[in-house]
This record gives C-alpha cells, structure tokens and sequence, in this order.
C-alpha cells in the first residue's frame, strides 16, 4: 500500500506488476538507486555527530582480502575489540575488486589490501610491506641456494594462486623472464595457500608466499623457505578508505591497533615493493 501511494504521488509505476514474478520499472530502477543514496546519507548524520564527540563506537564495517585476512586478522583482533568494546567490528572477506565497488557504493566503510589501488576516490594509509618469501622443494634448482634473486624466478615453474587474488598478479609482474620449462607437465592455480604449500613439497614446483603466512609454518617446512636478496621484494599493504570517509575516530582506532602488533613481526625496511599494478 505504501507503494501505491507513492506512485501516486510521483504518477509513476515503480514496480512492472504483470510480470511474473514483478520487476522494476526502469524509472522504478532510477528511484531505488536514488532511495539507497538518501538512505546512506541519512546514516550519515550519526557518524557526523561521532566525530564530534570524539565517539569511538558503533559498527563499522571492514573488507580484507582473502591473501592478507588468515594472518593479519588473528594478530588484531583481539586486541581491537579489548580496547574498543563499543565498537561493531562487521568483517568481509572480499577480492580488491570487491571492495572497491564496495566502498564506492558506500557498502563497507573501510579495507585492508594490497595498494597502491590509483583511484582519487579512494585514500591509502600504509600499514607495512610485506616481502615474499620463496617455498622451494627438495630437488629444485633454487633449495641449494641460500638466498634467491628475482632474475633466476621462471613463472613456468611457480605455483600461482587463482585469479581474482592481486597476489597472484603480484608474482606475474614479479617474474619478467619469459623461460619455458618443457619437463612442466601441468599448470595450477589454486585458492589457498596451504595447498601451494602441499603441492610445492610434493616437489610440483616452487611457490611464493608472503612474510606473514611462513610464521606459522613448521621447521620441516621452513626448510624449504629462501627469502631473497636485498631488497627483497614485498607487497605494500594499507588501510583504505572512500575520501568522504567521516568515521575517521574509527579509522584512527584500527590503524593504530594494527600499526602495535605488526611492528614487531615485519622486521624488513628496505624492500623493494612489487604492486598488484606495476606491469
């Protein structure tokens, strides 16, 4: 009934109701993308009277992507919701592609992911570069190495995530060699982490993982880990966020959070950062 009444009111038809099942009017579709800005400006209105207050609390929304949530999150956590209890922390594993569209459309209020993005729409606070380390199998060329170079990397003979994850087109544009390996019988591409691991020690190639992810690694496997040489090269990973941002006590809150526990962990200063973009 309430609707009708406002297509009354607009002498239009929002929704097409010989249809089944009923669908939008393209006007219909106009008005409620128009009524979702309104709705999210209305929600404003609190965050603006937060700010001034100094308030940290309520929710707050965060993207991550998939290659930085296993290891960052459990290290901040915790510690986040024990210094800000009123806080909503609502957390969302997404793809950099996701989370872009997200934040643009006012969707999630902050992210964590590899940068730099180069979009003016969005801010980029640095929270740490984080080297890649390399995971080489026993009869591998490289294991005999103590430290491995970029130049000697063949994308033929690495272990690559699957598509959609900015790690893996971190390591593409790591590995500029253009080798072919003919004793390479297969080609995967896999959405985890532990199974490149598996697979790697099973001796069907080399993989690269970030720093983060080799912590937890048990000594058998840190056996098989070569990190290279100075200046390693790394992933810069940052706190982001739509420039109209207005929960910045929150922002501020989550960034000094992260800054306390992963200062101690990432030990590296001159690396050489590798972006998602960089071709």
């Amino acid at each position: 009934m309430q609707i009708q009444k406002l297509e009354e009111e607009l002498d239009a038809k929002i929704f097409n109701r010989s249809k089944k099942p009923i669908e939008l009017t393209e006007v219909g579709k106009r008005i409620v993308k128009q009524a979702k800005v309104i709705v999210d400006e209305s929600n404003r209105i609190i965050d603006i009277v937060h700010q001034q207050k100094g308030y940290v609390g309520g929710e707050f929304k965060l993207g991550i992507i998939p290659t930085v949530m296993p290891t960052l999150l459990p290290m901040f956590l915790k510690t986040f919701n024990k210094n800000y209890p009123k806080v909503h922390l609502v957390i969302e594993e997404l793809t950099t592609e996701e989370i872009v569209r997200k934040l643009m459309d006012g969707h999630i209020d902050a992210a964590i992911a590899a940068t730099p993005l180069e979009n003016e729409a969005i801010k980029e606070r640095v929270l740490y570069y984080e080297p890649f380390v390399g995971l080489i199998p026993e009869e591998h060329p490289l294991f005999s190495k103590s430290k491995i170079s970029i130049e000697e990397l063949d994308v033929n003979d690495i272990l690559l995530l699957e598509d959609g994850h900015c790690f893996k087109d971190s390591v593409l544009n790591l590995c500029r060699t253009t080798k072919s390996n003919k004793n390479i019988h297969f080609q995967l591409e896999s959405g985890s982490f532990d199974t490149l691991i598996k697979l790697s020690k099973d001796g069907l190639g080399m993989t690269l993982l970030p720093y983060l992810n080799t912590l937890d690694l048990n000594l058998d496997d840190k056996k098989h880990l070569r990190e290279f040489e100075t200046p390693p090269p790394a992933r810069e990973v940052s706190l982001i966020y739509h420039k109209s941002q207005l929960k910045m006590q929150l922002v501020e809150a989550l960034k000094s959070t992260i800054d306390s526990v992963v200062r101690g962990a990432i030990a590296f200063n001159d690396v050489k950062i590798i972006s998602p973009l960089q071709k």
